[in-house]
């Protein structure tokens, strides 16, 4: 078999529909809105709009959001189209695999790892910041060796001011969250969509809240050079960015792109839809086009609130809720519900992103890509529990023991990289299967496919070099393993 083998859409229906081995149809469009909102509602909003600010593009991280969701917009039409189409789990891997053969789904699939496996840690490392913030409403917090990676070092700021010098150890809150969450999603996916769905709920109304009531404390003069002068500018971990002018406003897009990875999280959920041809692109537009409003309102309202020098310092953690605390007079009590909400928020993000990933190795599992153990499937709740255990171990060594920035960045350049490939699919197979049938099409293809590759090409090279070699060692193993072991393992291949 050739590494650009592809495999029959027909075949891939076929073999989703294998009764015991297949997974539960219980999710409807509601449900698959409210998990895009879940996984794009959190920690791209909360942590990484005041990150963008920081150290790329100050009040312009608005266009920033406006750039990063024209990517999202047009990469978005596409996984609409696919899902449509192939309403499969597996999301973009799966897609790759009906269209550009075997090798580009393997490397895609492993990819994904990037988008969800180190996206949930990088949320996890998020949810422990904002916990120990909830905890300093009480008067203690969580020490700063036990909730710090020990690539960090206590700057004293904040509730750590007698712990400056202090190294972080283990990310303890992280781990805790992660391990608790997976729990729930052996349970099933049903029960996780119901809890996720409650969480939707209050933390988009604590962003109404936020917008409407903190528009009066916007500081005009924060937003005067809304575009900042081009400079390069070294943070606390001694790394370069391109702070300010048009590389400044696509480094905060790819920054930011964090932000927008939720709905093509609703893909991976293709095979637990009730009625995925209908229901999966409700599911995906909806809800990237219901978080993109709030996001430029938000992200307005953030950065006329507080300055970008608060983001560089004591306000780099919890943002948010510093800036309430500190500029928002009288308003405490809703720095304490923001808090609250982002924690639940933060747990519907990891929720979403652990399922995506479970679901991904699932397909490449069933393939003979990846072990046998990744598509077990639990013999009460059907869900693929060993996977959920492995990536446990996985996401909870990146949560406790790597910087959030790091990991952040890491989940940008990857998810940026599947959307590449996915844009270039649908044009793909428009010319390869013009006839196949499909009840949602992306109208002018190749434009909108062009479109798309072209935005989220800019935002990789906006995200710099360092982000790049990442991305490049990350593939490298992955093409490893597979000649080590899935060419030789592919059902396909035998």
């Amino acid at each position: 078999m050739g590494l650009f083998t592809k495999k029959p859409i027909a075949k891939l229906i076929v073999d989703s529909s294998d009764g015991e081995k297949s997974l539960k149809r219980t999710l409807g469009a509601g449900n698959l809105v409210a998990l895009g909102i879940g996984a794009i509602i959190g920690a791209g909003l909360f942590v990484r709009t005041a990150a963008a600010a920081a150290y790329n593009a100050g009040p312009s991280v608005t266009i920033g959001f406006i750039v990063a969701a024209i990517g999202c917009a047009f990469a978005g039409l596409c996984y609409a189209e696919f899902a449509s189409m192939i309403p499969i789990a597996g999301s973009a891997y799966t897609y790759s695999y009906a269209t550009m053969g075997e090798l580009v789904a393997w490397i895609i699939g492993w990819d994904l790892v990037l988008e969800y496996a180190v996206g949930a840690a990088t949320v996890g490392i998020a949810w422990s910041e904002y916990l120990n913030k909830l905890l300093e409403i009480f008067g203690f917090h969580v020490p700063y060796r036990w909730s710090h990676s020990p690539f960090e070092v206590c700057d004293g700021t904040g509730a750590f001011a007698a712990e400056a010098g202090v190294h972080g150890m283990m990310n303890v809150p992280a781990l805790f969250i992660i391990l608790m969450l997976t729990m729930l999603l052996i349970r099933g996916t049903k029960e996780s969509a119901v809890v996720n769905g409650i969480i939707v709920i209050s933390k988009v109304a604590i962003v109404l809240l936020f917008i409407v009531l903190g528009w009066s404390f916007i500081n005009p003069a924060n937003h005067e050079h809304y575009i900042p002068e081009a400079t390069k500018f070294i943070d606390s971990q001694g790394i370069s960015h391109n702070y300010g002018g048009i590389w400044g406003i696509l480094g905060a897009a790819g920054v930011v792109f964090f932000a927008f990875i939720g709905f093509d999280a609703v893909s991976t959920a293709a095979q637990e839809a009730k009625n995925p041809k209908k229901d999966m692109p409700i599911g995906i537009l909806g809800s990237l086009v219901i978080c993109t409003i709030l996001y430029i309102l938000f992200a307005h309202v953030l950065t006329g609130v507080a300055n970008v020098n608060d983001f560089r310092t004591q306000g780099k953690e919890a943002s948010v809720a510093y800036a309430i605390n500190t500029y928002m007079t009288g308003y405490g009590w809703l720095a304490n519900m923001v808090t609250v909400a982002i924690l639940f928020g933060f747990s519907s993000v990891i929720l979403v992103m652990l399922m995506g990933q479970s679901r991904v190795f699932y397909s490449m599992s069933r393939d003979g890509l990846v072990p046998k153990v990744f598509s077990d499937l639990h013999p009460k709740f059907h869900t693929p529990y060993k996977s959920n255990w492995i990536f446990f171990v996985l996401v909870g060594a990146f949560a406790a023991f790597v910087p959030g920035d790091i990991v952040g960045d890491m989940t940008s350049i990857g998810t940026l990289f599947a959307f590449i490939l996915v844009c270039a699919g649908v044009w793909i197979l428009r010319r390869t299967d013009p006839d196949l049938p499909r009840q949602f099409k992306v109208p002018a293809v190749p434009v909108v496919s062009t479109l798309g590759i072209a935005v989220c090409a800019a935002m990789v090279a906006g995200l710099g070099p360092t982000n790049w070699l990442r991305l490049i060692v990350w593939l490298a193993i992955g093409l490893v393993i597979y000649f080590g072991y899935s060419k030789r393992n592919s059902k396909l291949g035998k």
